[in-house]
């Protein structure tokens, strides 16, 4: 299989356009069109309804794209593991979503990396359903959450917590004066969203709707208003003066899970980053509480 194709066939799913998918590849129209007719002829089906600038997939394209991206991922991670150099001896794939990154895994990337000796570390941005499809399809090793999947023969660890405190650029504020204010809905999960719902249900219409705390506090900071975001985040401003916690408003913690395979045949590479990781976590709480 070509994996050209596959790209191409990818490119034209998310532009709904032959035309846009070729400038996107650096392509002419007629090769797209003659790459994606290959695939449908090695498949025997058509995979796009073509109509005039309306370009949709049909039911077998829709069947193909979960296909296309898993092949395309698992042929990335075969080359990156035949390459590895001679002082590595494994590659560990992680995927976390957005907010995961910016409160949890940013601080703590380049101590994994000097904490694992020999292992190349591939990391991916990646949202909740696609990271449990890899991790069922084994191209992702541990997916870190703040919701993790419940799933059979995959462990579960939580390997520490993330504080959340409603700040504000404007202030000092009790809950009350600052529901006259902007606010930025950070999204932390589903247990924070029913817990929010429950607890601040008052809070006005957001502003902006954000899947990353570092936007979200950009955003409070230059236009004013605030947001739930993490303490290790938020610490240096407060001290600073420029945000204020929110009077009246208590944290909302949110517990943070690695999930992996129990039988990966990189389980040693993987319990070493786990451990790691709840240490540095720990230690980082204890830094905050000093």
């Amino acid at each position: 299989m070509d994996t050209d194709l596959l790209k191409t066939f990818l490119e034209v799913s998310r532009t709904r356009h032959f035309g846009k998918a070729a400038e996107n590849l650096y392509l002419t129209r007629s090769a797209v069109s003659f790459r994606v007719k290959q695939l449908e002829t090695i498949l025997g089906v058509e995979l796009f309804e073509r109509q005039r600038n309306n370009i949709q997939p049909t039911p077998a394209g829709e069947r193909m794209l979960n296909h296309a991206e898993a092949v395309l991922t698992a042929w990335e991670r075969a080359k990156q593991d035949v390459s590895l150099s001679r002082l590595q001896s494994t590659q560990l794939t992680i995927g976390a979503g957005p907010n995961i990154w910016d409160a949890f895994l940013q601080g703590n990337l380049q101590s994994l990396h000097k904490g694992l000796p020999g292992v190349a570390l591939r990391t991916e941005v990646l949202p909740q359903n696609v990271m449990t499809r890899q991790l069922m399809e084994r191209t992702l090793d541990m997916a870190i959450s703040f919701d993790p999947p419940k799933m059979e023969d995959f462990e579960q660890i939580r390997i520490g917590v993330v504080q959340l405190w409603l700040v504000s650029s404007i202030g000092p504020l009790s809950l009350s004066e600052c529901l006259k204010h902007h606010y930025i809905k950070v999204d932390w999960g589903t247990a924070f969203n029913i817990l929010h719902a429950q607890e601040f249900g008052d809070m006005p219409l957001p502003v902006l709707h954000t899947s990353s705390s570092r936007i979200a506090l950009d955003f409070v900071l230059n236009n004013g208003g605030s947001a739930f975001l993490p303490d290790h985040m938020v610490s240096p401003y407060l001290e600073r003066g420029e945000l204020c916690r929110v009077e009246g408003a208590r944290s909302i913690p949110r517990n943070v899970y690695v999930v992996y395979w129990s039988q990966n045949d990189r389980l040693s590479q993987i319990e070493r980053a786990v451990s790691f990781l709840a240490r540095e976590s720990d230690e980082g709480a204890e830094e905050l509480s000093a």
